[in-house]
């Protein structure tokens, strides 16, 4: 029996993310050197999934899923958006009950503070001190930079996944069938990282949905971005400075909780459903290609 791309796909990448999520059980999350790598890693599942489907069982040519190397003027809106879109979520995230502005920037500096040696702990804070004012602005900069680096080759682990193979597999879906598709499978894709605490370490089940509703909300943007510039490569820039530009969105917040506060909480959620409604109507009345049908 013939399995159906999609499906394939699904169960492939699956398969593949739990297998390596075992070395979990060895190296915790957060326990250390050797954790941090193989949690970055794990961005990697879905671009191996795709290689074995589109390379050793289909025999097919990489380019045909977007894996392109090319330039697009898609990459600077791709780049740019997230931190957009991050400042948007502040300014949200401030208008909740019980969120404060914090200008001394001291419970960030405090939470960073806590992934060091005591030892050094106060020689961090010193240094940043003189820096707090402009904090935002160096981690803008450093975002985007990183969103054509570092952050953006490992973004790529994902995007070459899921919108590489998986998007070419739902092409003949409508664009909204195909992300919502794709948000709920890639959503609950981070679910052994998120059992572990990544992104809500205070509620690691209710972070499994939560994290499916984010990445239902990103979905579109991505595989927009993607389909514009004719590569992964731009859902992979867009999608490393989401992550890298993820702190300006926490870095003066008092208050709040895992659940609320920054781009993965109910306060990014809110811009990330502004920045779809934006996205939409782009397409309709100003886009010459149309996307969205």
């Amino acid at each position: 029996m013939k399995i159906n791309k999609s499906v394939a796909y699904v169960i492939t990448v699956y398969v593949l993310t739990g297998l390596y999520s075992l070395l979990f059980l060895k190296f915790p999350y957060g326990s250390g050197t050797v954790a941090g790598a193989l949690t970055a890693c794990y961005m990697f599942m879905p671009f191996f999934a795709s290689l074995l489907l589109q390379k050793v069982i289909y025999k097919e040519p990489l380019k045909d899923i977007g894996i392109v190397i090319k330039w697009s003027n898609w990459y600077f809106a791709a780049a740019t958006i997230p931190i957009v879109l991050v400042f948007l979520t502040l300014g949200i995230n401030l208008l909740f009950h019980g969120v404060s502005f914090d200008a001394t920037a001291s419970s960030y500096l405090d939470s960073m503070a806590k992934h060091f040696p005591a030892s050094n702990a106060e020689a961090i804070k010193q240094k940043i001190e003189p820096l707090k004012a402009i904090l935002p602005l160096i981690f803008a900069l450093q975002a985007f930079i990183a969103g054509f680096t570092i952050n953006g080759l490992f973004a790529f682990g994902e995007e070459a996944g899921w919108r590489g193979f998986f998007m070419n597999a739902l092409k003949g879906k409508k664009f909204y069938t195909s992300s919502i598709i794709i948000g709920i499978v890639w959503g609950f894709w981070h679910a052994p990282i998120m059992l572990q605490g990544h992104n809500y370490p205070d509620h690691k089940v209710a972070g499994v949905f939560m994290m499916v509703i984010v990445t239902l909300l990103l979905a579109p943007l991505f595989a927009y971005a993607a389909i514009k510039a004719g590569t992964v490569l731009a859902a992979a820039i867009m999608h490393g400075v989401f992550n890298a530009s993820s702190i300006i969105g926490l870095i003066y917040i008092k208050g709040g909780s895992d659940l609320l506060n920054g781009p993965v909480g109910l306060a990014g959620m809110i811009s990330l459903l502004i920045a779809n409604i934006a996205l939409f109507l782009y397409d309709r009345f100003v886009a010459k290609e149309k996307v969205i049908a």
